[in-house]
């Protein structure tokens, strides 16, 4: 049966050793699963797994708030990004808390009856449009900021890792767009998802736990695995030329959230592939096509290469919509 990798052959976590196992440990201890193709796909680039896995950990599933809402703003941000399997990942997710009826309420794209909760789902839509009105004022306290905005931004990164290197479905033959299926898988995490974590757990397995994050995260923990996935997935521009990096920087700092167009003329072309995939990642990695992945591979491009170009382009979009979402958090 085919993997859910679509340009990878990552090593399966069976045979992780060091930091990377590390990683898959503290995961399936919290998250209740090692096997997650979203992390198993950045195993080449242990750097980039560990803080990626920090941020989701730090801010879903320990950070302040509750899962239930914080659930909500993850699967409003992967309906935003076009990513289905972080769509129905979270439906599933949602199931797992116990509450049955709202997952199947957003699986129908219906909008959840409970007003608070409606919000958060429109809170996270809205958070790939910088500026957008929706956005204020926010559907959570200032207590809660660090959980809700690391929420949406881990799963900024996630959705386009996903969507550029993982095929849409979460089971294998797409099971979960079945509703038995998805409170089932659901049911078989809830011991997991209702768990209280320890925050802050997952730094020791950070290169630099200390980094200073940004002023909407207090301080905490959030913060600190934000400023890793940060330095991990910038380190990502060196595989650019010096021109496909400014063109990507000046592409994003323009983009207001939109989708290019279907045709695509918006972006390079595959004469500079390198920036055709690092934009493609940042603004539409569900078009990343196999031409587009073969223009820029050459035999010296390891999965490790591939992996940061994806994650550098990604990242870009995650800081422009950082940047818009701490304005918001720290006007209040």
């Amino acid at each position: 049966m085919p993997g859910p990798f679509r340009y990878t052959d990552p090593t399966p976590p069976k045979s992780a050793t060091g930091r990377t196992a590390e990683v898959y440990a503290q995961m399936a201890t919290d998250f209740g699963t090692d096997r997650a193709p979203t992390f198993t796909v950045l195993s080449s680039a242990p750097e980039l797994l560990t803080a990626t896995w920090a941020l989701m950990r730090e801010s879903l599933l320990a950070g302040p708030g509750t899962r239930t809402g914080k659930e909500l703003v993850a699967l409003g941000v992967s309906l935003a990004n076009r990513c289905p399997f972080c769509v129905d990942a979270h439906t599933m997710l949602l199931h797992a808390t116990g509450d049955h009826r709202l997952a199947e309420t957003v699986a129908r794209g219906e909008t959840p009856a409970d007003p608070e909760q409606a919000r958060l789902l429109a809170w996270g839509k809205a958070s790939r449009t910088p500026g957008a009105p929706k956005l204020t004022p926010v559907p959570f306290s200032a207590e809660d900021a660090p959980g809700h905005i690391g929420t949406a931004l881990a799963f900024h990164f996630i959705n386009r890792i996903v969507s550029a290197l993982l095929t849409e479905n979460v089971l294998p033959c797409g099971a979960q767009k079945m509703r038995a299926v998805r409170s089932l898988a659901g049911r078989s995490l809830s011991a997991t998802v209702r768990r209280e974590l320890l925050p802050g757990t997952s730094l020791a397995l950070l290169d630099e736990p200390d980094a200073a994050g940004p002023a909407w995260a207090a301080g905490g923990p959030v913060g600190a695995a934000y400023a890793a996935l940060r330095t991990a997935a910038t380190s990502g521009a060196g595989l650019l030329t010096d021109e496909d990096r400014a063109l990507v920087a000046e592409t994003v700092a323009a983009w207001e959230g939109s989708h290019p167009s279907l045709s695509g003329s918006e972006l390079p072309g595959r004469d500079r592939p390198g920036a055709r995939l690092a934009l493609l990642a940042a603004l539409a990695p569900y078009r990343i096509t196999d031409e587009d992945v073969t223009a820029w591979r050459t035999q010296q491009h390891l999965d490790r290469c591939l992996v940061h170009l994806i994650a550098y382009g990604a990242f870009a979009a995650v800081d422009r919509i950082e940047s818009a979402l701490g304005r918001v958090a720290l006007a209040g």
